[in-house]
């Protein structure tokens, strides 16, 4: 496999429209006609064009079988992070997998049984609480504390809650879906402490690492020193970076063999061991290449929050929007707006069949979600901001018709 050189255009349109309806799109093709969709945590962009060489590269070869994972992947991963993020591991630390939330489901079923507790703090992405289900396991939520400082973690809270011996797995997200932290290394550092006391197994999710807006630089967790190398395990992958979701291929990185091995047995008896053969070759164009899309879709992204916060903030008084220091999702505070009795999910289906605008629900992250929704500002800004005064129209709409 080769590698294409650098895109050397030093612009990229990210204004640009792309019709996505009629592709087998999720987050179009499940949207109704005429309804702008702000939910599902994927963008409107086209990827970076040396993604898009490679790809055609592959498909000109023609044959499309069954493809082991070559080492030129691993090393494009370990160069990302060596020039990213200052973390260098070794090559075999690293397993693949068909994605994120699939290797969330191997690392429970790995290392809990039915029963077990698997504590995340919430609200949290929705697909840990389905993991977490589906191999038979209850949910220990501990509650994220929202004050005047922003979003925090009550780290006595967090002790308490991993105390019990059946509670086997921290689920941990960094940066944090939905509420938009980018934790810093001294919070970092406790929660680690805490995984280690308490002998948790410490599983963080880092899919959303290179979106950050803040002061704060994201750190992965295999970098931070009170983070037991035997009980830690991070996930990530290009998909969210380079929106490719839909060529999945995710990595585990874990130091400890008997770690790897019990994950790489459940990834097999998981039946998700068998990558997609264009994500191959999109990954490494990516973590090769891919840098300065990469850099100047940050800066489109910093302007889509800008105009989306002095939007609502104008249009739709009292609402609380909390600090987007990473990912591209807006987690927004309607308690201030709403009427008593009406409940996020009824407001996100009322905008939806009413005014045009599809956002997420709160509660679809856990209970500590009622009252909040999550907005997707990751697509080209006209069509975000008509999206947005829909939104703001609507809620204003609704909470005069419950009066």
């Amino acid at each position: 496999m080769t590698t294409p050189a650098a895109y050397n255009t030093p612009t990229f349109d990210f204004d640009r429209p792309t019709d996505r309806r009629g592709t087998g799109s999720y987050k179009w093709d499940l949207s109704p006609e005429g309804v702008i969709p702000l939910w599902v945590a994927d963008m409107d962009f086209r990827t970076a064009p040396c993604v898009i060489e490679a790809l055609h590269a592959r498909v000109d070869h023609g044959v499309f079988g069954y493809e082991r994972v070559p080492a030129e992947w691993y090393e494009a991963l370990r160069g990302w992070f060596r020039r990213r993020h200052h973390w260098d591991f070794p090559r075999e630390w690293v397993l693949n997998t068909t994605g994120v939330v699939p290797a969330i489901s191997a690392v429970i079923k790995a290392f809990t049984t039915p029963g077990d507790g698997v504590a995340l703090l919430t609200p949290a992405y929705n697909c840990f609480y389905s993991s977490i289900r589906n191999n038979g396991c209850r949910a220990v939520e501990i509650p994220l504390v929202n004050g005047s400082a922003g979003w925090r973690i009550d780290f006595e809270a967090l002790e308490e809650a991993l105390l019990p011996e059946d509670v086997k797995v921290l689920l941990f997200c960094s940066p944090h879906n939905p509420v938009g932290r980018v934790w810093t290394k001294e919070e970092l550092e406790t929660v680690a402490a805490i995984a280690h006391r308490t002998d948790v197994m410490l599983v963080s999710d880092e899919i959303h690492g290179e979106f950050v807006f803040s002061e704060h630089p994201y750190v992965p967790m295999g970098t931070i020193p009170t983070a037991d190398p035997d009980r830690t395990i991070v996930f990530t992958s290009p998909t969210k970076t380079f929106n490719l979701a839909g060529a999945g291929i995710a990595a585990i990185i874990a130091a400890n063999p008997d770690v790897r091995a019990k994950v790489d047995r459940a990834v097999n008896d998981n039946e998700c061991c068998d990558i997609n053969v264009f994500g191959v070759s999109a990954d490494v164009a990516a973590w090769n290449a891919g840098e300065p899309w990469l850099e100047e879709l940050l800066e489109y992204l910093r302007g889509n929050i800008d105009a989306a916060r002095s939007l609502l903030e104008t249009e739709l008084p009292g609402i609380d929007i909390a600090p987007l220091e990473g990912t591209y999702l807006m987690w927004a505070d309607l308690r201030g707006v709403l009427p008593k009795g009406l409940t996020v999910e009824r407001l996100a289906a009322h905008l939806k069949r009413e005014h045009g605008v599809w956002v997420a629900a709160g509660t679809d992250y856990g209970a500590a979600g009622e009252g909040f929704v999550r907005i997707n500002l990751a697509t080209r800004r006209e069509l975000l901001l008509e999206g947005l005064r829909r939104f703001a129209y609507g809620v204003c709409r609704a909470a005069d018709e419950k009066r």
